[in-house]
Parts: C-alpha cells; sequence; structure tokens
C-alpha cells in the first residue's frame, strides 16, 4: 500500500493563496491592457495578453493562460514542499528496532485475565522478547499517568526480560497514551533500522498528550506503531471490584492505521501470544522517502522556466 503523509500539516492552509495568485495575475493583465490601449501600443498590447489586438471590438483572447499555470505550480510545489510530504510504502523488512510500552496503570489490574492483564502483558512481553533473533535493540517504556523508560536501547535480552518482569502498576493516576507513544519514539530516534512501537494497553487515554499530537510526532520520525489491545468486550472489575474498565478498541484502531501498524486484539493469553508472533514473523515494513526536496527543486526549476518567459515571449513593453 502507497500513501501519502504531511508531517507540517497545517501548512495546507496556505492552499487559499491559489485563489488569491489567479485574481491577482487577471487584476495585473487587465491592468497592463489598458495602460497599453491609453498609449496606442499595439504591440505591448500583444506582450500583455499574447495575441493580436482587434481594435474593431477592442476584445483580446489571453494566451497567458500557461504563465498563470506555471505560477500555480510552482507554489504549489512550494507549499507542498514545507509541508514535508512523506510516500510511505510496503517492502521487505530487513532490521528491526523495538520499544514496548507497557500499560501500567491500576486498569490493567482488572481480572478478566487470569490473574490480571498486566501479568499476562508482562509474560507474553517476555516471550517475544525471547523470540527475537540475537543484536536486535529493545527499549522498554511502563506508563500510567506518566511514562516512564525503564530501560533503554539494549540487545541484551535476558536484561530486558528482568526489566519486563519488574514492572509493577503505577501510583500516577490516568492514562497517557498520547505520551508513551512520544517517549517511545523518543528512544528510536538516533536507530537506523525500521522503527516499531508495541503498545500493549487495555487503550484507556484519560489524560496527558493528546493522541492525534503523539501520532504526528511518531510519523514525523518514521515510526510505526503496533497496537494490542488486552480485555474482554465485557471487561474486567479492579481495586476491589468497585470499577470496571473495558478495551477501548478504536483508540487502539486508530493509532494502528494512522502509522501504518496493526492493530490485534487479544481477550486470553493465546491470542495475546498469537499478536506478538505475528509481529515477530512480519517481514514487511513501511519504508518511507521524502518528497520535499523534490518538490522544491521542481518549483525551482519552473520559477527558471517563468523567468525566461517573462524576459522574453511574456515580457511586457511600456
Amino acid at each position: 500500500m502507497i500513501t501519502i503523509n504531511f508531517t507540517n500539516i497545517y501548512y495546507l492552509w496556505l492552499l487559499v493563496s491559489i485563489p488569491l495568485l489567479i485574481i491577482t495575475h487577471f487584476f495585473v493583465l487587465g491592468y497592463l491592457k489598458r495602460r497599453a490601449v491609453k498609449f496606442a501600443n499595439f504591440e505591448a498590447i500583444k506582450r500583455v495578453t499574447g495575441t493580436k489586438f482587434d481594435i474593431k471590438n477592442t476584445r483580446t483572447i489571453s494566451k497567458n493562460m500557461f504563465l498563470l499555470i506555471v505560477r500555480i505550480f510552482v507554489l504549489l510545489l512550494l507549499i507542498f514542499s514545507v509541508a514535508g510530504p512523506v510516500l510511505w510504502y510496503s517492502g521487505q523488512g530487513s532490521e528491526f528496532d523495538f520499544v514496548l510500552a507497557i500499560d501500567a496503570s491500576s486498569s490493567m489490574l482488572a481480572d478478566d485475565f487470569i490473574p490480571y492483564r498486566l501479568d499476562a502483558a508482562r509474560k507474553a512481553s517476555s516471550l517475544f522478547v525471547e523470540s527475537l533473533k540475537a543484536r536486535t535493540m529493545v527499549g522498554i517504556v511502563s506508563f500510567a499517568g506518566t511514562s516512564f523508560v525503564e530501560q533503554d536501547l539494549i540487545d541484551n535480552m535476558k536484561k530486558t526480560e528482568e526489566v519486563i518482569n519488574n514492572i509493577r502498576i503505577k501510583s500516577v493516576g490516568g492514562t497517557d497514551i498520547g505520551g508513551a507513544i512520544t517517549t517511545s519514539t523518543n528512544l528510536l530516534l538516533n536507530q537506523e533500522n525500521s522503527r516499531v512501537i508495541i503498545l500493549l494497553t487495555d487503550g484507556q487515554s484519560t489524560v496527558g498528550t493528546p493522541l492525534d499530537v503523539a501520532i504526528e510526532y511518531a510519523n514525523k520520525n518514521y515510526v510505526t506503531i503496533n497496537t494490542i489491545g488486552i480485555g474482554t468486550e465485557e471487561g474486567g472489575t479492579f481495586i476491589k471490584g468497585d470499577l470496571l474498565s473495558k478495551l477501548d478498541e478504536p483508540t487502539l484502531i486508530e493509532i494502528a492505521q494512522k502509522t501504518g501498524g496493526k492493530y490485534y486484539k487479544a481477550e486470553n493469553e493465546e491470542e495475546l501470544a498469537n499478536a506478538f508472533d505475528d509481529i515477530s514473523s512480519s517481514t514487511e515494513e513501511k519504508i518511507p522517502i521524502d518528497l520535499s526536496m523534490g518538490f522544491m527543486m521542481t518549483a525551482l526549476a519552473l520559477l527558471f522556466l517563468e523567468w525566461g518567459m517573462i524576459n522574453t515571449k511574456y515580457r511586457t513593453l511600456p
């Protein structure tokens, strides 16, 4: 699948300047024509309009549309260039670096997994790390109302498994999924291999960084996010059975889709293990191509073309 994303999408608002360019073009064209008529400079009229002047009915048919089209394309390419266009396509995978972002909020104590969600998440994560090939870099992030870097990227699998098994429920209230994505992305910034976050959570983001901001940050840094939703449709109770926690699938589906990853639903330990197996055996990766420089160079080439046009055939005489 091929998609195009913009890392600075807000610059696309500059597209509203295109109608202004068109209006300005015809306004200036009309002004130059009126000035040429005033001084009876029919050669100038020909230069301005690109055709002969019909003195009988004073009508002209402009051939300067090509010049206008060139200017529109120049403006379009410049806007797209600063907006940061990135072409993504799926290709054969080679080397991956992973960050496991594991939800450690109180909702992960829900008892729809035995004994509870976090315990199942730790076990499955450890088995995943154990299955990775040698020299794979893995980082660990846990999160609740804020994010914690449990381990920077290392290739020591035994140490990584120990860190995972020592993750405990955090006392910080809430669940900041956006913050977890941002923190995990930061761990991957200096990695040359394909960057992958595995986000394991019940999906109920309640505080912290807005998800759209975190997703945009991950995309800007070429990070793929695979999400694993742990929990049953019926949900599970936690904190002495007083609270009910249900899986928030729409949030996790959105995160995966917008970053080129996959969403996995895990309602039991077998499905959780299968999700990790699919991720570890995946041979495809999301490959980015930055189009900004190409758009900028094309815009500059068209600017030189326009410069040549307005200084030769389309040059206006006084």
